[in-house]
């Protein structure tokens, strides 16, 4: 089994193996992964013929695990791993290879420890009760499957988000009114009385003795002159009719529906202590 803690920008993973090789292995894997040697460790615990410390000593392994912000209950469980024999490894790194690292350390065999606990338990260990190991700081504990994420020197925070509903406009089309003019043509036909003036010359045989007055005898020049109308065109433009195109402006209320959404936040304590929840009323 492994266990996790997280700070802000690395995570240590913590994996509990029963024998050296198999722990020696698990170190090996991790740097032939890519994980620098220098964020991977090896503890060891107590080997046969050694005086075994104990964990509320100031030097042992409930010492030896202070740096890894495990809760109470899992530095006990491990330091008592330790105490019995067994190996610690332990690899820091980052997040995005966090789970990479994780799955290898359980390939290699890491030791379900909730498990070994409740063995040890059966054998007569009484396990961890609070203040046991006096001094420690508790920190929260989330275990999902095999892995144990433990938080320690940080703070999570968990945004709640609530959705305003902003309601704007925008000019749409919705047809279009189009007037064009143009020229058409059409044949018209009117009637006119024109008059015609004619010359006609005649000469008449007459015998009769010439009267005073008729200018006998002297030299004159008549002159007629024919004439002839014709019709005279014009055109004159009238307006019959005018087409007006305007546009008028509506005000109307729509009444726009939707959903907005908004985080709901619920803590559950396990603990048995009270938590104060904030209660926000929706608006």
């Amino acid at each position: 089994m492994t266990m996790t803690a997280q700070t802000q920008t690395t995570r240590t993973i913590t994996a509990f193996f029963d024998k050296k090789e198999t722990a020696a292995d698990a170190v090996e894997k991790l740097v032939e992964a890519g994980f620098p040697r220098t964020t991977v460790s090896l503890i060891a615990g107590t080997q046969p013929g050694s005086p075994t410390p104990k964990h509320h000593e100031g030097e042992g392994f409930w010492e030896a695990l202070k740096d890894f912000f495990l809760p109470e209950e899992d530095r006990y469980t491990y330091a008592e791993g330790l105490r019995r024999g067994g190996y610690l490894v332990t690899v820091s790194t980052t997040e995005a290879n966090y789970q990479r690292a994780l799955d290898l350390l359980d390939r290699e065999g890491a030791v379900n420890i909730d498990e070994r606990a409740q063995s040890w338990r059966k054998e007569g260990w009484t396990g961890y009760a609070s203040g046991a190991a006096g001094g420690a700081t508790a920190t929260a504990a989330t275990r999902t499957g095999a892995a144990r994420t433990t938080t320690s020197g940080t703070e999570q925070v968990v945004p709640v988000v609530e959705e305003q509903l902003k309601v704007g406009k925008r000019e749409t089309g919705h047809g279009r009114v189009r007037v064009r003019s143009y020229m058409v043509q059409k044949p018209v036909a009117e009637q006119v009385n024109l008059t015609d003036e004619h010359v006609h010359v005649e000469r008449r045989a007459v015998d009769r003795p010439a009267q005073p007055g008729e200018g006998t005898f002297q030299e004159r020049t008549i002159i007629a002159e024919e004439t002839r109308e014709e019709p005279v065109v014009s055109k004159q433009a009238r307006v019959k009719e005018e087409v007006v195109v305007k546009k008028e402006a509506d005000q109307r209320t729509q009444t726009v529906s939707d959903t907005v959404r908004r985080t709901e936040v619920k803590v559950e304590d396990e603990r048995g202590n009270a938590v104060r929840q904030d209660k926000r009323k929706a608006s």
